[in-house]
């Protein structure tokens, strides 16, 4: 390293492009500097990060080679150049499972964090590095504000600190709250078809009852007729 002064949160040195931080927190997956033991973000202990043997892919930003890192429990692809990282499905699957149930034992003391969407920034969308195909860009769990790149099939892509933000939303009872919120969705929703089936049913039954007069009618005046005719 070259000793320059650098900004806190730069990875990599900007004039010797030392690496300066990379992903080594196993238990919030965010940027520790090299050497630091705990991470700042959530005070857990550094992860001895260890060469995972995953076949060789690209990383959908750069294009260049992504190196398989194996960070606590967990194999992931992380890009040497952006810092973003790829997991595939059951990996990501349990870190979602793992930081739900570690949410629950802690009680979710700390209300789920709600971060807004804006659409200032230009949309690109990255080619999934297992089959090529441009991946859906979506809003996790729909409420986190954290935008992430999802092949269906293969996985997902996180550009840099977005794992650890989904992370820190999983912790804050973030999957619960927006379960809850689909489930009052989903009732509102049969709510208001319940509502619609009613009024259609009584708008029927007004027309039958409608019709139903009239026919009476139509037979009173007959009856009325043929009596008067028998009559004269």
């Amino acid at each position: 390293m070259c000793g320059a002064a650098t900004s806190s949160d730069a990875p990599v040195c900007q004039y010797c492009e030392a690496r300066l931080a990379t992903v080594a927190c196993a238990s919030c997956f965010g940027m520790m500097f090299i050497g630091t033991r705990h991470c700042p973000r959530c005070g857990a202990a550094a992860a001895t990060r260890s060469h995972a043997d995953l076949e060789p892919r690209k990383c959908p930003r750069c294009k260049t080679d992504m190196q398989g890192v194996t960070i606590g429990s967990v194999a992931v692809r992380e890009c040497g150049a952006c810092l973003g990282l790829w997991l595939d499905v059951p990996a990501f699957e349990k870190i979602c499972a793992d930081r739900e149930e570690q949410a629950a034992v802690l009680g979710a003391a700390s209300p789920a964090p709600h971060h807004s969407v804006t659409g200032s920034a230009k949309i690109t969308y990255a080619p999934c590095p297992e089959c090529a195909q441009l991946m859906n860009r979506i809003n996790f769990a729909r409420c986190s504000g954290v935008i992430v790149d999802v092949c269906k099939g293969h996985g997902t892509w996180f550009d840099r600190d977005e794992l650890s933000r989904i992370v820190e939303f999983i912790r804050a009872g973030g999957l619960e709250a927006s379960r809850a919120r689909e489930k009052a969705e989903l009732e509102e929703e049969r709510r208001l078809l319940r509502q619609e089936q009613l009024a259609k049913d009584m708008r029927e039954s007004h027309i039958l009852g409608s019709h139903r007069s009239e026919e009476s009618l139509l037979g009173i005046a007959s009856a009325r007729d043929l009596l008067k005719i028998l009559l004269d």
